[in-house]
């Protein structure tokens, strides 16, 4: 997505269109600062620093994105090989303490969110007549495959 999204002009990357969270630049940016969010959640801690949500301002590289996006996969990666079914029934008070819910469903939320986020990018590029990346589970496979 990341690699399709940076070769857009920015036009491009501002266009906004109906039945989406905004423009590629501000979904990519909310989407990926969300994961962080849902990854500080799920291990205690942010995988980045500042976080992208903290830091709405500020403008940022396709290049920073992706190191950011790939550090924040690699550590819920990586938590959800060790984390035991118990924890993830653990409760957790979210969104400063005003929103219950089990571990899992923060996990879940994490894979949910990007998942609507993509979709809505993709029918922006479609909307500009340009073709979306395969994002499908296969897709990826293929490509964790590739880079071993």
């Amino acid at each position: 997505m990341l690699d399709t999204c940076e070769q857009l002009t920015d036009t491009q990357l501002d266009a906004v269109f109906p039945g989406t969270h905004g423009s590629i630049r501000v979904t990519l940016k909310h989407m990926l600062g969300a994961e962080e969010n849902y990854a500080a959640s799920s291990m205690g801690s942010f995988p980045t620093t500042p976080p992208l949500l903290e830091d709405e301002g500020a403008s940022r590289s396709f290049a920073e994105l992706r190191e950011r996006a790939r550090s924040t996969s690699s550590a819920m990666i990586a938590f959800t090989e060790q984390v035991t079914p118990e924890q993830l029934q653990v409760i957790q008070l979210l969104f400063e303490g005003i929103y219950r819910a089990p571990l899992l469903v923060t996990v879940i939320q994490f894979i949910d969110h990007g998942i609507d986020h993509r979709s809505q990018i993709c029918t922006t590029l479609t909307q500009l007549s340009i073709q979306p990346p395969s994002l499908d589970v296969w897709a990826y496979n293929e490509a964790a495959l590739k880079c071993g």
